[in-house]
């Protein structure tokens, strides 16, 4: 005789699961949050960009408390925009995390497949090659034909999408050399831009596309010598906010704000605040 096996019990639910649990109660227009229940896919948008730039920020300060939380807030983002999607019957987070788990599986033949790769940098190659394909892929169904360029998002921020537009480029051989080539284009533009001010008249337009192409230039320079531009300029953000906050504090113990000090009095407190920093 073969007695009936008790159910399995069901499984603990997990933290995701909570959070899962805890979006659908927000957005659910019985009882839920009005101002969660409103939102849409364009208005959690620059929420999700903000998000993405405090996990930045926590790294480029090494505050990994800061960071968890803010790898928390950006989480709540993904699942915010699975939920909407899946109200609107066009997928749920389960399609988001399979449809993430094959891609990692299918760009990585060198770990789930017999695909050999000699190091980061082939890798690096490997990945462009493998995106490239997926893009060729979907180009086929479209009328438009294929570009290397395809893919660069126009919303995404501006230093960035020159740094993604130069690389699909170099992809192709569109590149210069070495680093130290593009220091002439650097100068080159730089004259430019001066040449720019030294005209009479409103020339607005003009100065603004020079300074653009100067900063392009500089993005291109950062990116040969394998410095990521973005927290290049961050690190240098933080460093002015630093340095910047020091002066401050050396004139309020003189009992001074800034807008009371000269531009002369402020460049040599500038000048002492570095000075402080390097140990001089």
């Amino acid at each position: 005789m073969t007695l009936p096996q008790p159910n399995p019990p069901s499984p603990e639910p997990t933290p995701i699961d909570d959070l899962l649990t805890i979006m659908a109660r927000l957005r659910n227009p019985d009882g839920g949050c009005p101002w969660d229940v409103t939102q849409t896919f364009a208005s959690i948008a620059p929420y999700t960009i903000e998000e993405a730039y405090e996990v930045a920020d926590a790294i480029a300060r090494q505050d990994m408390p800061a960071l968890k939380d803010e790898l928390g807030d950006l989480l709540l983002q993904v699942v915010f925009h699975a939920r909407m999607a899946e109200e609107a019957g066009l997928f749920g987070f389960n399609d988001v995390v399979e449809a993430i788990n094959a891609k990692m599986i299918r760009r990585h033949p060198h770990v789930f497949g017999d695909a050999h790769v000699a190091d980061a940098a082939a890798q690096t190659v490997s990945w462009e090659n493998i995106k490239a394909a997926e893009r060729a892929a979907q180009a086929g169904e479209k009328a438009a034909p294929p570009s290397v360029l395809d893919g660069v998002p126009a919303g995404m921020p501006a230093m960035k999408q020159a740094e993604k537009l130069q690389k699909r480029a170099a992809r192709v051989g569109f590149d210069w050399t070495e680093a130290k080539d593009v220091l002439g284009k650097v100068r080159e533009e730089l004259e430019e831009v001066s040449e720019e001010f030294n005209k009479a008249g409103d020339n607005t337009a003009r100065l603004s596309d020079e300074i653009g192409d100067l900063l392009f230039a500089c993005v291109n320079l950062a990116r040969k010598a394998n410095i990521d531009p973005g927290m290049a300029l961050r690190g240098t953000s933080l460093k002015f906010d630093r340095r910047f906050r020091r002066v401050e504090s050396l004139l309020a113990a003189q009992g001074r704000a800034p807008s009371e000090a000269s531009l002369n009095e402020m460049e040599a407190l500038w000048i002492q605040a570095k000075n402080e920093e390097r140990g001089r």
